[in-house]
């Protein structure tokens, strides 16, 4: 019986599973926008929004602690410098999962996970960023 443990396995070894989760949450920090299964968003979530809540903190200790998980310093520079500030107000609740349905090949449900600032750049956007 699994009587009170927390999370999901995700039918992968532990090493596995925590490479993965590391990897997701770093793309979803770095994209701000990641297409996957919706056991694993719902797992990367909870990481991604304690990262956001250590940049929000901002001092050394905090940006180490970032480091030890993430391992891409472009990715925690961002994250401290950008979406840090960005979410100072907020007191929680820094992504959203949209549900898209399920997978062709294996009918798995998917969703989009992305941080709730998200805003896709437009063709108008990214002609004016040029």
């Amino acid at each position: 019986m699994r009587h009170r443990k927390a999370g999901r396995r995700l039918g992968r070894t532990t090493s596995h599973r925590k490479a993965m989760v590391r990897n997701m949450v770093t793309s979803l920090l770095d994209q701000e926008r990641i297409v996957t299964t919706t056991p694993k968003a719902k797992e990367v979530r909870k990481v991604a929004d304690k990262m956001i809540t250590l940049a929000k903190r901002g001092d050394l200790h905090a940006r180490r602690q970032a480091l030890s998980f993430i391992q891409d310093k472009s990715v925690v520079a961002k994250l401290f410098e950008e979406l840090g500030p960005e979410y100072k107000e907020r007191p929680g609740g820094y992504t959203r999962i949209i549900r898209t349905g399920n997978r062709l090949g294996d009918a798995a449900p998917m969703a989009i996970l992305e941080l709730v600032n998200y805003q896709e750049k437009t063709g108008a956007a990214e002609a004016e960023d040029n």
